[in-house]
């Protein structure tokens, strides 16, 4: 009995971490994170893997969404009329639009273009939301700094610091809501 109850408790950490272009689904009483942040294959590291595991482990209302997509090819044109990356694109804002919270991290082995500008989306529509991880050494930490102090979105160095930063932020939220 106990080794079929462990393996209804890892079929159900399974299904709540969701993939590119997977349709999310969440009950009523989960939180959504997703995890903007560096992706850049080859420089970043797989860092959604390590958190995902960790913060399923760590929170159990809580569902990832995760932008990082195993049948990505590169070769694909990044063009509005392209139906893969448009998918894509199109699947990660509405992803970004409809989750409790949004992650930002910026792996300072990378640029991290796309995740700036979904950073300035979030400052510009939904900063208490937002959560941002920007390690010193980003090259533009700077400019993360400013946006994150100017618009009050809450903000750490390491990804180790990122579960007591949310526990912070479900306590903020369930006071508002």
């Amino acid at each position: 009995m106990t080794k079929l109850i462990k393996q209804l408790n890892e079929a159900d950490k399974i299904k709540r971490a969701y993939e590119a272009p997977e349709k999310v689904v969440v009950p009523s009483n989960g939180l959504t994170i997703f995890l903007a942040g560096s992706i850049e294959m080859g420089k970043a590291e797989d860092w959604q893997t390590r958190i995902t595991k960790d913060l399923i482990e760590k929170f159990s209302n809580i569902y990832i969404v995760n932008p990082r997509r195993k049948d990505w090819d590169s070769s694909w044109e990044q063009k509005i009329d392209n139906p893969q990356f448009n998918e894509q694109v199109t699947w990660e804002l509405s992803n970004i639009e409809n989750s409790t919270i949004v992650m930002y991290y910026f792996d300072k082995k990378t640029q991290s273009p796309i995740t700036l500008a979904e950073l300035g989306f979030a400052a510009g529509k939904f900063p208490e939301k937002a959560v941002v991880i920007c390690p010193e050494g980003y090259f533009r930490k700077g400019n993360v700094d400013i946006i994150c102090d100017r618009y009050g979105i809450d903000q750490v160095e390491t990804l180790d610091e990122l579960p007591d930063l949310l526990k912070k932020k479900f306590k903020k939220l369930k006071e508002t809501i």
